[in-house]
């Protein structure tokens, strides 16, 4: 099947109001300052919690709840801020991509058009910039993906190719030439602002490592999470996002840190719509979608027993989540499907 249209409301058959579409799409600077100043004011309190706890084993688990309030919104903040649609005021839009992709560990114009790809191929194999495991999923992948070396080891490439100007065909595919200074040059001051907090401890400063650095390496793999649900175990190389994608179905706590993307493939059939208003898209859509998958625990615990089962030879059909037909098999040899392009 070839692929000459985007992947979005259109190619799914999903049809909206003009003009409630509008009224959805609308940017406001208003939701997206108080979402900082909230994960501001959270961070701050979680980064208390780990300062007084220093010297105790209580720390460990004090940077953990700290590096998931620190990882999962960056990444988040990251995704919004590349759509352009966290803020109406562009300049404050941009300024927070930066620092938010200066945490999740990406080059924010990269983040950006790679990100536009994934929209545009979503979850079509070779196309996708952000196809980030091998399909089907075996326990392997889920292990390298959410652990975070697979992302890392890609971050790290990147950041590589960017500050050298070796520019990949995939880059290049998603990006605007004239993008490309831009890119090497934010990738170089980003490595430099690395290579400080990592000689920080040299110099008897101890505090990026207890408040950014571990934090960070800790909540990677509750961000992953949220990742990997986006997409596993649904179907490649569909022109409908309802095939591709998955919403699901969380607490209030997970809505925050997420953004609202739960939502996820509201977001995908108009990615327009900003995180704050992506509850009253789910609503205006709810006839013309699938159901929600279940909450992020149990759609999680789901996908990782599928993968154990596949790397035993095992049944795949889950219990509950939505699967695509041909990744239900009853045992036997795993047939590679898709090949990684992150």
């Amino acid at each position: 099947m070839t692929h000459d249209f985007p992947t979005n409301a259109a190619s799914s058959g999903v049809k909206l109001d003009k003009k409630k579409l509008k009224s959805i799409a609308s940017r406001s600077d208003k939701p997206g300052v108080i979402y900082i100043l909230q994960w501001l004011i959270a961070l701050a309190l979680t980064g208390s919690l780990v300062w007084m706890s220093l010297g105790t084993w209580w720390v460990w688990l004090a940077m953990f709840v700290h590096g998931v309030l620190l990882t999962v919104p960056a990444y988040s903040l990251s995704h919004e801020t590349a759509h352009g649609t966290a803020f109406r005021t562009r300049w404050l839009n941009e300024a927070v991509l930066w620092v938010s992709s200066l945490i999740y560990l990406e080059e924010p114009l990269h983040r950006r058009y790679t990100h536009t790809s994934h929209h545009t191929f979503t979850w079509w194999p070779e196309k996708d910039a952000q196809f980030p495991f091998d399909t089907p999923i075996g326990l392997k992948g889920w292990i390298t993906e959410i652990t975070g070396f697979g992302l890392l080891r890609f971050h790290v490439h990147v950041f590589w190719l960017l500050a050298t100007k070796k520019y990949t065909d995939m880059m290049r595919n998603c990006s605007p030439e004239q993008e490309f200074s831009k890119m090497t040059r934010n990738a170089r001051i980003m490595l430099a602002l690395y290579a400080v907090i990592g000689a920080a401890p040299f110099f008897g400063i101890w505090w990026p490592i207890w408040l950014v650095v571990l934090p960070r390496i800790f909540g990677a793999p509750v961000m992953l999470l949220f990742g990997l649900i986006q997409h596993a175990e649904l179907q490649e190389n569909s022109p409908s996002i309802l095939e591709s994608t998955r919403s699901f179905r969380t607490n209030w706590l997970a809505k925050f840190l997420y953004m609202n993307m739960n939502n996820h493939m509201e977001h995908h059939l108009y990615p327009q719509v900003p995180f704050h208003a992506l509850p009253r898209l789910a609503d205006a859509v709810k006839e013309q979608v699938p159901q929600p998958d279940p909450g992020f625990f149990r759609t999680n615990w789901e996908i990782f027993v599928v993968t154990l089962r596949r790397s035993l030879g095992l049944s795949t059909r889950a219990p509950s989540i939505r699967q695509a037909p041909h990744m239900i098999t009853q045992g036997g040899p795993v047939k590679p499907i898709a090949k990684r392009t992150m």
